[in-house]
């Protein structure tokens, strides 16, 4: 069997990311993107894959209220710091903010023409403030309640603005005469919805009385009650021209009907459509895709809100546990109208506790998180495909298989004593059992046959449950009878493996042992003691006679199976191991913890190649792929993490930049010898060769016409590459022999960069803290030099070797006066006595400089 090449790196995709976490959320007008609050920030999200654009922080505040403008362009924001604060979604800064209201600012809405902003407070205050200027334009007061609900007239022509309020009641107030024309009393609770019918004359409240009431805008009167039978969250209208309607229409249940088509969610967690004019429900959901959750009052809550999405693309319905929900119309063979859950996109997991690959492509991935269910996820747009609800307390554990019939089994433990099997096709419960008297902290299947499962609880029992020959059309859950049982351990039992030809099982328990048992029978075999703490993770090498561990004492044992012997032992986390798996056919392995590390090891050099930190919690879960060995990992983040194996991809990138490395190196030499500077520096650059470079601005330094080729050099660096130059005149600098160099391209660069792009320079600050001190050094050196220099002068000048410098304007104004002087008795004499005068003053002048000269030549030889 031919040896598989070692792994040497992986790279991590952030394919599963928390983006909220309950409270208000806005969708873009085209639908391509959500805006919704993620504990004390706000996520920008891909409505179609959850992907995360951006994020903006929100200084330690819980955000109540959201709002966009219609172009999309701007986000309004508020919470209980009572800050309204617009965002530009193209910068992601803040561009104004103010105050308002008395207390936390519960709803926003946006004036269709983009241009007015209404804000409604816990203060029973309705505002209404200019955008551009950020003052307040109205003022109204009158609900008796907390004013939860704002909403505009779609019509812009139309001065109307809607709020609605706990005090049971809508008001309507007119934006030109700034007053309340209608209040609007029917209901008898919380009015939780309104919504403006299509052709802007009827309004419709929805609240938690149960009952949607339709108001007419013209006299403001009730034309209709219709009761719904649960408490609504929100009431959608229906646009005539979408495929909500026509595919009622084709299934006739709205024939001959007229009036305004919704739609109301609530607490029953269900989607129901309503028509206005016979106050009838034309479609109920049969079953409920939500959770049911119970606020502290004991009311049951299963939708929270939700939005019809523009441009056709569906009804988003948004749950109490943070889940997305996108809905589209379908019409079955019969006629039948039905609507169809197309998307689910969670945005908050809480901690993963355990994780697998489902299938034999390995597509979907089972994920249990600190819930009562199983989220099965589509690696490809990472939106949960279905779920698995069925246990009544937080899943603990599960494993995956592939049936020899070929289905695709799953299997989960939890803290309900109870284990269940399931179908991952139907998402149907085939089997379960409460045959533990603890939480059943770990399950395994067979790896052979895969006939049986191993379940392992906190009551220190191992049970082997078989459900070969279970049948594939039970309407019901068969009960699941355990074959084989033995008490295993003396405290909890953390994990379990089973080995690849089924023989054998392995348990790893809290009492700091691991054991080894013969199946079918559960006779025990060795036990494995040498770790100081529980051990939280077992599992067989898929050729070898050998069992590795993971701790809580910070180590991995790898163990005889055979004797029990320990090995080898790898040390190099910093906190306990949560879980240690084998790749590349057991040569390898990959092992994660509570220092929130990921590690790759390779067993025969004892040897960790690569650590990853990109999980900020313990890392409870680890997954890998049989066929592919591509790692997921999640943990208490509440982030899953999908790993691919690089080592070949980064192999052929290494050899690339080798390539054009050599290529750049060779147009760096033409540059070079064609005395292009500007291009060779641009290549320096490029290359990363800081000492090339040094010697390219060295070469610059010595010639006199390097100005402009300096110039066009530095017009062409981006931002990041004069921080990079930067940082290397730093170094530069602080050594003697190349700050001369370092001096001369800092002065270059202050005087050809204007100071406000280099203010904007990332870390300009640090950079010129590390400047400063060497050149201050640098200056006084040779301040001190030159001042010594003056000892020489002076010396040398009164032993007139060199003449005192005397200033060029003195020494020209003292020359014109001597011609000056000159000329004046000169104009009277004849030229014979003029000719005979220069004679003599030649004679002299040159007796005179004889004298010197043998003055100057004694001076220097005394001197030497």
């Amino acid at each position: 069997m031919a040896t598989l090449p070692l792994k040497r790196s992986y790279r991590c995709v952030p394919s599963l990311q928390q983006f909220y976490t309950g409270g208000p959320l806005v969708v873009s007008s085209d639908g391509s993107f959500i805006v919704c609050v993620c504990g004390e920030s706000i996520k920008i999200v891909e409505s179609s894959n959850a992907a995360i654009r951006a994020t903006i922080d929100g200084d330690s505040e819980t955000f109540t209220a959201l709002a966009l403008t219609p172009d999309d362009k701007l986000l309004f924001s508020s919470g209980h710091s009572r800050q309204i604060r617009v965002w530009d979604l193209s910068t992601l800064k803040c561009v104004r903010s103010w105050k308002g209201h008395d207390g936390p600012v519960m709803g926003m809405a946006c004036h269709p023409s983009g241009g007015l902003l209404a804000t409604a407070g816990a203060d029973r205050k309705v505002l209404v403030w200019d955008v551009d200027g950020g003052f307040c334009t109205h003022y109204f007061k009158g609900h008796k309640g907390v004013v939860s609900s704002i909403l505009f007239h779609p019509d812009s022509t139309k001065s109307l603005l809607f709020s609605a309020s706990d005090d049971t009641t809508v008001k309507v107030w007119d934006l030109l005469t700034k007053k309340c024309v209608a209040t609007l009393g029917g209901h008898h609770s919380t009015v939780t919805s309104i919504a403006v019918s299509e052709d802007g004359g009827m309004l419709l409240s929805a609240g938690r009385d149960k009952v949607v009431m339709l108001w007419d805008l013209l006299d403001y009167s009730c034309k209709k009650t219709v009761l719904t039978y649960e408490a609504v969250e929100a009431v959608c209208v229906i646009r005539s021209a979408t495929p909500f309607v026509s595919c009622l229409e084709q299934s006739g249940k709205n024939s001959g009907l007229q009036g305004v088509y919704f739609v109301t969610v609530g607490e029953r967690g269900i989607v129901r459509i309503w028509n206005s004019e016979r106050a009838a429900c034309l479609f109920e959901q049969q079953s409920s895709d939500v959770t049911v959750s119970s606020d502290e009052d004991g009311s049951k809550r299963g939708f929270a809100t939700a939005i019809m999405l523009p441009l056709d693309q569906g009804l988003l319905c948004v749950t109490v546990d943070q889940q997305l929900l996108v809905y589209s119309p379908v019409k079955q063979p019969e006629g039948i109208f039905d609507i169809v859950m197309s998307k689910r996109l969670v945005g908050y997991n809480e901690e993963i506790v355990d994780m697998k690959f489902l299938g034999d492509e390995e597509q979907y991935l089972a994920v249990a998180t600190n819930t009562e269910q199983v989220r099965v996820y589509d690696l490809a747009s990472m939106s949960c495909h279905y779920v698995l609800a069925g246990h009544t307390e937080t899943i603990l554990s599960v494993d995956t298989c592939v049936s020899s019939s070929g289905r695709t089994l799953i299997v989960t433990g939890s803290k309900d004593k109870s284990v269940r099997l399931w179908d991952s096709e139907t998402g149907r419960c085939l089997g379960f059992s409460v045959g533990h008297m603890g939480a059943v902290g770990a399950v395994a299947f067979s790896k052979k046959g895969k006939s049986f499962f191993v379940s392992g609880s906190s009551d220190r029992t191992l049970k082997v449950w078989n459900f070969d020959g279970l049948s594939d059309d039970v309407e019901q859950p068969v009960d699941l009878q355990a074959k084989a049982v033995v008490a295993a351990h003396d405290k909890d039992i953390n994990s379990l493996a089973i080995a690849p030809n089924d023989s054998l099982v392995c348990s790893g328990s809290q009492d700091r042992t691991a054991c080894i048992w013969k199946l079918p029978d559960l006779v025990p075999g060795v036990v494995l003691k040498g770790h100081k703490r529980g051990i939280w993770s077992v599992e067989f090498s898929p050729v070898d006679q050998c069992v590795i561990t993971a701790s809580g004492d910070k180590t991995i044992k790898l163990w005889d199976i055979a004797d029990g012997s320990c090995l080898k032992t790898f040390e190099g986390h910093t906190s306990s191991v949560l879980r240690a798996s084998f790749i590349t056919r057991g040569t390898q392995f990959v092992s994660c913890g509570a220092d929130g590390l990921v590690k790759l090891w390779t067993v025969k050099t004892n040897e960790c190649i690569a650590t990853y930190d990109h999980h900020e919690d313990k890392i409870w879960a680890l997954a890998v792929g049989k066929k592919t060995e591509m790692l997921a990992t999640g943990g208490g983040d509440a982030v899953v993490n999908i790993w691919h194996d690089s080592t070949a991809s980064e192999k052929e990138e290494a050899f690339q930049r080798e390539e054009e490395g050599v290529l750049k190196g060779q147009e760096l030499q033409n540059a070079i010898v064609d005395a292009d500077y500007t291009k060779a520096i641009q290549i320096a650059f490029q290359l990363r060769r800081p000492h090339k470079l040094f010697e390219l601005f060295a070469e610059l330094c010595r010639k006199r016409e390097a100005e402009n080729q300096i110039q066009k050099a530095l017009h062409a660096l981006n931002k990041e590459e004069f921080r990079l130059l930067l940082e290397y005149i730093r170094e530069w600098n602080t050594k003697p022999k190349l700050c001369h160099v370092a001096q001369f391209v800092l002065f270059r660069v202050f005087n050809n960069v204007p100071p406000t792009e280099i203010i904007e320079i990332k870390g300009i600050a640090e950079l010129l803290e590390g400047l400063l001190p060497y050149s201050q050094r640098h200056f006084s050196r040779i301040d001190r030099l030159v001042r010594s220099t003056y000892l020489l002068d002076y010396t040398l000048t009164g032993m007139s070797v060199i003449e005192p410098k005397t200033d060029t304007r003195e020494l020209q104004a003292h020359s014109e006066k001597a011609d000056q002087e000159q000329q004046a008795p000169e104009e009277g004499l004849k030229p014979k006595a003029a000719l005979k005068k220069r004679k003599s003053d030649k004679h002299k002048d040159g007796k005179k400089q004889k004298k010197v000269k043998g003055v100057a030549y004694t001076s220097v030889a005394a001197v030497s």
